[in-house]
């Protein structure tokens, strides 16, 4: 069974012993970086097509993917970006299957390298639907950076529909959601927190 069998946080946590801490901001005060006249005029053509079609895949294509590609030229290509590739970890756990984005700490491309340190998963609509399958995915990268003897102390998780984000983190068994769902427009504040959490993993 792949990531997407975690239809809900309840599940995953049963499945791997966590606890949960619900509606702390644990985001400091980040600074919002300007993005590059390139993903502004970019955004200023999709996000309209985005909104107006709905489509999970075309809101991963139009806004997700291109504010995580700038994400990797804000830390000057030393991270890389990964989009629906195979991230089997642990297939007798349900460990397995495609992540939507993954962020590694790595500057190679053809392989995911630990650290895993960021995950997104992408949705249509619903952000809540989408926590197990983010969660599984970010106990997954633990389990992979481990086993690479490459540990990081917290493991960063987000569920976005394009113009709506929220953020999870994930320290031992404890998954920390914060409540908040954070728009985009503007990028800048969303662009401010994933750098923040791709240096402090």
């Amino acid at each position: 069974m792949p990531y997407s069998q975690f239809t809900t946080i309840t599940k995953v946590k049963e499945a791997f012993n966590l606890s949960t801490i619900e509606g702390i901001r644990f985001l400091p005060e980040i600074a919002p970086i300007l993005p590059s006249n390139t993903l502004q005029d970019y955004l200023e053509e999709t996000l309209p097509i985005a909104i107006a079609t709905g489509s999970e895949k075309a809101r991963s294509e139009l806004i997700i993917t291109p504010v995580l590609v700038e994400v990797r030229r804000i830390l000057n290509r030393k991270v890389t970006l990964f989009s629906g590739e195979d991230f089997t970890v642990d297939e007798s756990l349900g460990l397995n299957g495609r992540c939507d984005f993954l962020i590694s700490r790595s500057a190679e491309m053809l392989a995911i390298e630990a650290p895993a340190v960021v995950i997104i998963e992408a949705k249509q609509a619903d952000l809540k639907t989408g926590f197990g399958q983010c969660v599984a995915e970010m106990v997954a990268a633990q389990k992979f950076n481990d086993a690479k003897t490459k540990s990081i102390p917290i493991i960063y998780g987000g569920v976005s529909n394009g113009v709506q984000w929220q953020f999870l983190k994930l320290e031992g068994q404890t998954i920390t959601i914060d409540l908040i769902i954070y728009p985009l427009p503007p990028v800048e504040q969303i662009l401010g927190f994933l750098v923040w959490m791709v240096q402090n993993g």
